[in-house]
């Protein structure tokens, strides 16, 4: 092999030539190596390519560091030493550009390029559009351009202030408050961040925003026929989400692999609170299926004009409960119908019915019983109703008692 290589004018550089591949000039690619002695062995090592900007010039001077190195004890004394060092310096470089970055990184910035991106793809239509307002009327103005480690409690309270004083209502400052929690989250998660949220060290004000309002019999025939003749496919959504207690975020995305005529079930898939469940159909659901044509299992129930998957109510369902003065004089939200309305009157009507809570429970979909107590209120005329009948149970038991105890004087 050492008669491929070739000396140079300089002492300790030897080149060999490529074969094939040719460089400057035409000529032929040179790849350089360094000879010295080092302990008392000779050894050589490969420098580099003259594509690369490596000549016989440059590796001398590379060679004579190396020399200098061994008389002086001070330095790389090889070139793969050298090598080393050159790309621990490197790799402490990234590191450090790394950290730099890192904690001069922006809240908006890192909103906009890590975490709404994500928001996008996880989230509902509505809950992104309403995280990016948030977002950009309110959090961005106040740390928008601070980095994470430089935000404190005290600019949590004023984003709190501006929401107040505009006029918002607590629950705004709560879903603020929320957006800046899962952003500083999803930063400690991705190791953006190392530490703890300002939000844990803010009070954020506390709101009972449950729906209290639920539909009588009467009110929701009346809203149903005047649904079905405004819109045929808004009726449709509804009778769902009365009669089976379906979220309009589950009824969208609702495909016919989900559904199943023969059993009378839907199956709920990716609901809000992350577990599949199985809804029931009435009858009145069951005929709006069977009166459509049926899709591929992928394709959707329900479709936008366009054909794809409707974001939100129409706005028609509004103009109809306003048309029917539904929440004439009623300003209290709690209080106001809105279409999650049926839902939450699917729910009063099983309560009201004898259905036990946790019945309610499976069939909403709830993740805990708590989300499902403030119906318990409902079941007040059941409860009484079960004491009446262990009343009633008692007396037959203590008559029955009574007849045996003569029965057996008697005898």
């Amino acid at each position: 092999m050492a008669s491929n290589k070739f000396s140079t004018q300089f002492p300790g550089v030897r080149y060999r030539v490529h074969k094939s591949r040719k460089y400057s000039s035409g000529n032929f690619d040179r790849y350089f190596f360094i000879r010295y002695r080092i302990n008392g062995k000779l050894k050589e090592e490969g420098i580099g390519w003259s594509s690369e900007g490596w000549n016989a010039k440059k590796a001398s001077i590379v060679l004579s560091d190396l020399k200098k190195a061994h008389l002086t004890g001070k330095g790389p004394q090889t070139l793969a030493e050298q090598r080393a060092l050159e790309n621990e310096k490197r790799e402490q470089e990234r590191l450090e550009k790394e950290r730099i970055d890192r904690e001069t990184l922006s809240f908006s910035d890192y909103f906009r390029d890590r975490y709404f991106p994500e928001a996008k793809i996880n989230k509902s239509w509505r809950s992104y559009q309403r995280e990016d307002s948030l977002h950009r009327l309110w959090i961005e103005p106040v740390i928008g351009r601070m980095p994470f480690k430089d935000i404190r409690p005290f600019h949590l309270e004023r984003i709190k202030k501006n929401l107040g004083d505009a006029g918002r209502s607590a629950r705004s400052i709560q879903y603020a408050f929320a957006v800046v929690r899962q952003v500083f989250n999803h930063a400690i998660k991705n190791e953006i961040f190392f530490g703890e949220s300002p939000t844990k060290k803010v009070s954020r004000p506390k709101v009972d925003n449950k729906r209290e309002r639920f539909l009588k019999q009467k009110e929701a025939q009346l809203l149903l026929e005047e649904l079905k003749v405004r819109s045929k496919q808004l009726y449709e959504i509804a009778c769902m989400s009365l009669h089976c207690g379906l979220r309009a975020g589950e009824i969208f995305k609702l495909t016919w692999s989900c559904v199943d005529c023969d059993e009378g079930t839907i199956r709920v898939m990716d609901s809000k609170g992350g577990l599949n469940r199985t809804a029931h159909m009435t009858e009145t659901v069951r005929d709006i299926f069977l009166s459509k044509k049926k899709a591929a299992p992928t394709r959707l129930v329900f479709k936008n004009r366009k054909g794809g998957m409707i974001k939100e109510v129409s706005n028609s369902f509004g103009k109809v409960v306003r048309d029917l003065g539904f929440n004439n004089g009623i300003f209290d939200r709690r209080q106001r119908v809105y279409f999650h309305t049926l839902r939450h009157t699917f729910a009063s009507w099983l309560v009201q019915s004898g259905e036990s809570l946790y019945t309610v429970k499976e069939l909403l979909g709830h993740s805990t019983m708590a989300m499902t107590e403030r119906y318990s209120h409902l079941a007040s005329k059941n409860l009484k109703n079960a004491v009446r009948k262990l009343e009633d149970s008692l007396k037959t038991t203590t008559v029955e008692k009574m007849a045996q105890e003569e029965s057996f004087d008697r005898n």
